[in-house]
């Protein structure tokens, strides 16, 4: 088994060459979903998989699927892969590792000439990150129906340009039916976004399940005035009362034990003027735990840490929950497959858990699921200074290659 390894200068170069698409001034990148740098991205990978022998389908929401075809054409495919898309200002790794090793675990196979009896699926997921069209995993959402495809195509951004328009104008509005086949598993490779396994010196984390999630918006609501007139006892400003309620909800994290993370990372205020008392501030709450009852008695410290001080502040507030997503166990065979191809490999591994939100986890509502994480330089990500090293690049495809061909039946 430990004869088949990747390339890892290839594979280093591919992520090089698609760097260039959306690249920023500090080495990162900012490819948003569905912009002319991710139509340049999509191009590459289709040309690249193209070249591979690979067939390649879109679907309707845009999902790109290269498929290696296995000896039974019938059997249903083993998947992975993951995203093109970045954060405005992000990273060269996130999401982009999960196609290439999908790609170089083809261009391997081809060199050695394996066979399967399953085909290979390499995905493309549209929007994964959710920075421009207001949700994540937009494509996967979909393709496990967690979402129309009418709904995805009428989904717009600040500019009020549509999912459906975008993917027409790129040229990937595809004619492949979303979803509804038959998925043997998927597999999706990934950097940790943490800084547990370099911490430990571990080169890949056999991931066993995600974190819960919620997502809230709050709306605290005073009343405007005069800066330089009215009188601080008089005042019902919605600012301080929202600071309060920030910082409460960041203390709320510290009463449970292990903490959940808590975090506010978007504010909107009313008439955000710098001589007028602000008369309304609506902000967000992330909230993430393994458990996920103690993730819901979090949530309803916040919210009663908001109630109280609004009410001791005059103001009124409302608190909509915008998003829900229960812990997430991925199946045992797919981890097994992870741990055991790392045994064989002779590459260091230990169980890990994803605090972040992956297409994997929309794929357990399908079929088993599994995810590789990898080391990042500091655990930084979602960042310009994201990093990796090449080595272990390599060790985490090499991994993922021979857990697939596990599910695949390498012949």
């Amino acid at each position: 088994m430990s004869d088949l390894r990747s390339n890892q200068q290839r594979l280093w170069d591919a992520h090089m060459e698609m760097a260039v698409f959306g690249a920023t001034p500090k080495g990162g990148m900012g490819r948003l979903a569905l912009t002319d740098d991710d139509k340049k991205a999509r191009d590459l990978f289709v040309q690249w998989s193209t070249e591979a022998g690979c067939e390649v389908r879109v679907d309707g929401v845009g999902n790109i699927f290269a498929r290696r075809a296995g000896r039974d054409t019938n059997a249903a495919p083993v998947m992975t892969g993951s995203h093109l898309d970045t954060q405005p200002l992000g990273g060269r790794f996130d999401g982009i590792l999960g196609v290439l090793s999908g790609l170089e675990i083809v261009r391997t196979l081809n060199e050695h000439g394996v066979e399967h009896e399953k085909p290979i699926d390499v995905v493309c997921w549209t929007d994964e990150e959710g920075s421009r069209f207001g949700a994540g995993c937009v494509g996967s959402n979909a393709f496990v129906g967690r979402r129309s495809v009418e709904e995805t195509l009428k989904m717009s951004d600040a500019d009020g340009k549509s999912i459906g328009d975008e993917l027409k104008r790129i040229g990937y509005a595809g004619s492949e039916p979303v979803g509804g086949f038959d998925v043997d598993s998927f597999f999706e490779i990934h950097i940790e976004q943490g800084p547990i396994l370099e911490n430990e010196g571990i080169q890949v984390g056999a991931v066993e399940g995600a974190q819960a999630s919620t997502g809230y918006m709050v709306t605290v609501t005073g009343e405007e005035g005069h800066a330089g007139t009215l009188p601080m006892v008089l005042r019902k400003d919605a600012m301080h009362g929202a600071a309060r309620m920030i910082d409460a909800v960041d203390n709320v994290a510290f009463d449970f034990d292990p903490h959940p993370v808590i975090t506010v990372g978007h504010l909107r205020v009313r008439p955000n003027s710098r001589n007028t008392i602000p008369g309304q501030v609506i902000f967000t709450i992330d909230s993430r735990h393994p458990d996920d009852e103690t993730l819901a008695a979090a949530g309803r410290a916040m919210i009663n840490a908001c109630e109280r001080i609004a009410g001791e502040r005059g103001l009124d507030v409302s608190i909509e929950k915008t998003s829900h997503r229960d812990a997430v166990t991925f199946n045992n065979d797919c981890v097994e497959a992870v741990r055991a191809a790392s045994t064989a490999l002779g590459i260091t591994c230990m169980d890990i858990y994803s605090g972040a939100g992956h297409d994997a986890i929309n794929m357990t509502h399908v079929c088993p699921s599994g995810m590789v994480f990898i080391p990042c330089e500091d655990g930084i990500s979602h960042n310009e200074l994201e990093n990796a090293r090449p080595e272990d690049l390599a060790a985490g495809t090499d991994v993922l290659m021979h857990a697939v061909l596990q599910r695949a039946v390498r012949l």
